[in-house]
Order: C-alpha cells, then sequence, then structure tokens
C-alpha cells in the first residue's frame, strides 16, 4: 500500500495535495513553483511539528473515505466518527466568467454534515519561506489574515472565528464554508460564493471531460489521468509541469529528491501528445506560445532541458533546511541543477512538441513562417549535435556520453522539419531536412547497435542498456518488427524487466543503481510490444500496472517492484501520459462494440 494516498485539486495555476484525511498537505502559492505554504508532505520545522497543515478533523476518527465527484477535479472526502460523519468537499475554482476563464488563487472547503453529530476541529496552520516564518494572525468578525514576509492569506468563513482561532472542537450542526485566497473582501457571503463557484467549477470540468475523445477501454482511467495532466498545466503562461512536487525521493533513503516544478521540454512533449490524442488540443496551443518564447529568446541556439514556469532560466538548486524531508527523508531540494545540463534530446523535443501545430487546421492561431524559421535555427544546431557527448535524458550529473537517445532526438527533430517542410510546399527544404535525417539515422544503426548485447544500448559504441531506446518505435526511428528492435526489446526485458515493470537503465549513476522502476519505461514497454504485434503481452502489463495506482487512480514517478509502494515526485506527468498512450493504443475500437 503506497503512502501517496493523495488526492489533487487545482485550476491550472494553483494546486492542493489532500490526504485522505482531508489534510491539505502541500499548496504553493503564488504558483505551482512557489513558497509551500503546506508543507506536512515534507514535515514540518522542528519548533512547530504540527504547523504546515490546513486539516479538518473529526474526534473519534474511526475512518474514511475518499473520491472525485465523477469526470470533475473536485474532491469529496468523508469523514467518520463514533458521533457521527461529514462530508469535505475540496475544489479550487475553475470557471468561465465574463467570457473568459477565472482561476483564482484560492482554496474551496465545503463542510457538510451527514449523520449524527459530527464534532470537529479545524486546523490552520500555514508557514512561509519553506517552513521557516511563522504566520503573524490578524482577525475580523469573519475572517482571519495569515501574515508572512511576502504574502497574505485571507480565510473567509461562515465557522466561528473563535473556534478556528483557538483550535476548539465543536459540533458541526449545519453546513460551513471556508474560502482560503488572496487578502481581499469577497462581494458577496461566503456560503453563497461557495455554492456559485462549486456548480461552476463542477459544470466546467464536465464539459471539458465531455470533449475528450476516449478510447473504449479503461474510460475512467483516462479521464482521471486526462484531468491529472491538465492540473499540471499553468494557465497563465502555457507551461507544463513534471510533477506538482519537490523532493519526494525516488526510492528509500536513497538521496535521489529533487524538485520536479518546473517545465522539462523532454516531458511536456509527451504531455503535449498524448492531449492530443484525447483531442485536447488547447493545451498544445498554450504550451506552443509558451515555447516559442523560449525559442525567440535563446542565445545562439543553445536550449536547455528545463525552464521555468515564467520562462525562467535560472533554476539555482538549494536546500530548504527547516523541511525535515518526506517521512524525514531529507534533502528537502529547492531548484534543479539541471537547467545547466547540456541534454541534446532537448532540441528534439521542442520540435516535436509543436510539430501538430504546423499540421492541424483545426488552431485558431496557427505557427507562422518565422516560427519554422526559429525551429529551422533549431534543427540545424541538433544536426550539428547529433554525435557529441551529453549528460542524456536521465541527467547524469557528473559523466557525459554520446547517449543513444539524445542522438535519436536530433534525428527527430530533422525528420519532423522535413514533414513540416513538404507540408508548406518547400520541397527544396523538405529534401535537405531528409538527407540530415537519414544521415543521423545511418550512425544511430551503426554506432548504436551492440554486436555483443545484440541490442540498441545507451551510448554510441556503449555496452549497457537503457529502457530510454524502446522511444525508437515511440518516434518512428525503426520499425518495431525489425529484428534489431525485436532483439533490444527482448535484451531489455531480460536486464531490467520486473514482471510489469522496468528499471530505467544498467549502468550505476551518480548514486549507484537504482532500486526502483520508472514507470514511464514500464509504460514505453507496453507500447512497444503492442507496436510488435504483442498485443496480449501488452494488455496483461498494463492491467498490472493499472492496479499500483492509488485509490483516486493517480501515480508518482517509480514504483518498488517488489511491494508496490509509489516513490518519487507526484503526480507524475510521465506515468499518467502512460495510462493514456497505453489505453489509446490497446482499447478495442469503439467501432468493435457499437
Amino acid at each position: 500500500m503506497s503512502t501517496l494516498e493523495l488526492g489533487v485539486i487545482g485550476n491550472c495555476a494553483v494546486a492542493a495535495l489532500i490526504d485522505r484525511d482531508a489534510r491539505v498537505v502541500w499548496y504553493c502559492l503564488p504558483r505551482f513553483d512557489g513558497d509551500p505554504v503546506f508543507h506536512a508532505l515534507l514535515g514540518a520545522p522542528k519548533e512547530a511539528p504540527d504547523d504546515g497543515v490546513f486539516a479538518i478533523e473529526i474526534e473519534d476518527h474511526t475512518h474514511s473515505e475518499q473520491y472525485y465527484v465523477e469526470n470533475t477535479a473536485v474532491l469529496v472526502t468523508e469523514l467518520h466518527g463514533k458521533h457521527g460523519a461529514l462530508r469535505v468537499t475540496d475544489f479550487a475554482p475553475r470557471l468561465l466568467w465574463r467570457d473568459r476563464l477565472f482561476y483564482p488563487q484560492a482554496l474551496v472547503r465545503r463542510l457538510t454534515p451527514i449523520s449524527g453529530s459530527p464534532r470537529i476541529r479545524i486546523r490552520l496552520r500555514p508557514r512561509f519561506d519553506y517552513g521557516a516564518v511563522a504566520a503573524i494572525r490578524t482577525f475580523g468578525s469573519h475572517h482571519i489574515r495569515y501574515v508572512g514576509p511576502n504574502a497574505t492569506l485571507r480565510l473567509t468563513t461562515n465557522a466561528p472565528i473563535d473556534f478556528i482561532r483557538d483550535e476548539t472542537v465543536f459540533n458541526l450542526s449545519a453546513p460551513l464554508d471556508l474560502f482560503l485566497g488572496p487578502d481581499e473582501t469577497l462581494q458577496e457571503g461566503v456560503a453563497e460564493t461557495a455554492e456559485r463557484l462549486e456548480a461552476r467549477t463542477l459544470a466546467y470540468w464536465r464539459q471539458w471531460t465531455h470533449r475528450l475523445a476516449t478510447p473504449f477501454e479503461w474510460q475512467d482511467a483516462v479521464i482521471r489521468a486526462a484531468i491529472s495532466l491538465k492540473l499540471c498545466t499553468y494557465e497563465p503562461t502555457g507551461a507544463i509541469v513534471a510533477a506538482l512536487t519537490t523532493s519526494i525521493p525516488e526510492g528509500p533513503g536513497t538521496q535521489r529528491n529533487w524538485d520536479y516544478r518546473f517545465c522539462w521540454l523532454r516531458d511536456s512533449y509527451f504531455v503535449v501528445r498524448a492531449l492530443n490524442r484525447l483531442a485536447a488540443v488547447r493545451k498544445m496551443e498554450n504550451y506552443f506560445r509558451w515555447l516559442m518564447n523560449i525559442v525567440a529568446s535563446l542565445h545562439e541556439n543553445e536550449i536547455q532541458p528545463v525552464y521555468g514556469i515564467g520562462l525562467e532560466r535560472r533554476l539555482d538548486e538549494r536546500i530548504a533546511p527547516h523541511l525535515p524531508g518526506y517521512r524525514g527523508m531529507a534533502p528537502a531540494r529547492v531548484g534543479n541543477q539541471a537547467y545547466e545540463h547540456l541534454q541534446f534530446d532537448s532540441y528534439g523535443n521542442v520540435i516535436l512538441g509543436v510539430a501538430q501545430m504546423f499540421l492541424d487546421r483545426r488552431m485558431l492561431a496557427p505557427p507562422g513562417p518565422s516560427d519554422f524559421l526559429r525551429l529551422e535555427a533549431l534543427g540545424r544546431t541538433a544536426v550539428k549535435l547529433h554525435d557529441k557527448p551529453d549528460a542524456g535524458m536521465w541527467e547524469y550529473r557528473t559523466r557525459a556520453s554520446i547517449h543513444t537517445t539524445s542522438s535519436l532526438m536530433c534525428w527527430a527533430a530533422a525528420d519532423r522539419l522535413a514533414r513540416i517542410a513538404a507540408h508548406l510546399g518547400q520541397a527544396d527544404g523538405a529534401r535537405a531536412w531528409r538527407a540530415d535525417a537519414d544521415r543521423i539515422r545511418q550512425v544511430i544503426l551503426e554506432r548504436a547497435w551492440s554486436h555483443k548485447r545484440q541490442a540498441f544500448v545507451d551510448s554510441f559504441e556503449g555496452e549497457f542498456l537503457d529502457a530510454g531506446v524502446l522511444l525508437m518505435t515511440e518516434v518512428g526511428f525503426i520499425d518495431p518488427h525489425d529484428p534489431r528492435m525485436v532483439s533490444t526489446v527482448t535484451q531489455l526485458e531480460k536486464a531490467l524487466g520486473r514482471g510489469p515493470h522496468m528499471m530505467r537503465y544498467e549502468a550505476p549513476d551518480d548514486f549507484g543503481a537504482p532500486g526502483t522502476a520508472f514507470n514511464t519505461c514500464s509504460f514505453w514497454r507496453i507500447d512497444a510490444l503492442a507496436r510488435m504485434g504483442r498485443v496480449e503481452e501488452a494488455r496483461d502489463h498494463f492491467s498490472q500496472l493499472l492496479k499500483l495506482r492509488n485509490r483516486l487512480g493517480l501515480m508518482s514517478e517509480d514504483v518498488d517492484p517488489g511491494t508496490g509502494e509509489m516513490w518519487g515526485n507526484y503526480p507524475q506527468t510521465y506515468s499518467l501520459v502512460g495510462i493514456v498512450n497505453c489505453a489509446v493504443r490497446l482499447s478495442v475500437p469503439w467501432e468493435a462494440v457499437i
């Protein structure tokens, strides 16, 4: 059983994680990569061990239930005690308001008694500067202000302010509402505001899921994954974060604690591709806007693998000393050193992430000639770098090689530019890009193939296996039935397979050999098996992986293949993408059942 039994609510501007007992344990402001005013997920300072949480506690608690309102991002937790039970409905408002999307930096919590006479305590203890600074509280007749060095939160409520201030246990005899947001006065009563926002937020999400082109099988899993992917997108800029958390370790006591609250070009490409498969193309348009801002600001086409969601280039890594870490497993990191890395697959991921924009006639704001010229400049750099050493997609911190996956994505850059040029009627450009792609492809086939291992290996003239080469079929580099690819999959399964799971790579990295399986590699394997015709095996593996989701249908980055326990940052977009892609590929078609 995983301890990451956390619900996610959000509105594409802010997001919160809520545990099975209705405690908000993670909530960053003013956006995903900001200060976690609720940080209990990573612990609390020694001097205030109960801080960093927004809890609704029932006296004599016996058990709880948690579920989403169907097809929405509205989360319900039912708390049961010896004297009664209550329902906590949590959401971050997202709705259409005066013909525009409205997504405030706010959480709404609605408390409703459902049986008996539940006795509850409301414990609201935000802290600032990653747990270092306690909030200063001021009070009004219907609100409490929590003042920090750079931000002030206001709780507006129809609950007795004295009971919240003193954390008094009281009878919940009627519904109560809690609106936690900016230091602003609500324009109407909190009950009316909460009721209206809930109804319109429910309507928004139902309308959004209504438009998804879901496969026939595994619809619930796909819809939940799609909603959760959307919650990892940042509406104001179009960025997509890899996960909503920092420093949940990839395995117990490993020190592999990273901050994933940024926009990796690699991860974002896969998110866009998955949502496109469900016909949710609006996110591609938003991401294109963010990405072309990055491209337009490059110096000599030197692209980073990761950027801040507001286009920030520097993501300096530091330790947050006041947070003891997930389950006491320090360090808690802020920022990510990967922004300094050379990861040449990034060039291909940029072009792969926006290629459909040039070919899809549904786009409201299609790219223009200047956009293609900028991408061609990136493509020329990719061609130059396809056989140069870098840190690779797994972001090795202390060594460089000519990584097969990096060269593969440089090939993908040239290949997609050839396709786009042909579509735009640029015959000469299409021929030139196709010649570059063919040349890089030949280099990869010659230098990444190991006769000794009978597989494509992790680096040119290398000897170790790497599950990343499964992407060769994903991006169309090689026919999945090619004997070399069939042999590669066989060898990967022998060396890295753990039942339905796949380890990332064979060679030890900067921290030794990984002990947990990387979920996205497991999904890549399923995709490759399906493309090779081993569909029943793929379906079996997929069914086993779906059982590893938590009770709400979400996944983190890694899993212990022996126990099934989740590890790594959460919810992980890579893993959610795998659910979508594999369901779409493996499902029986609609026409076969209707």
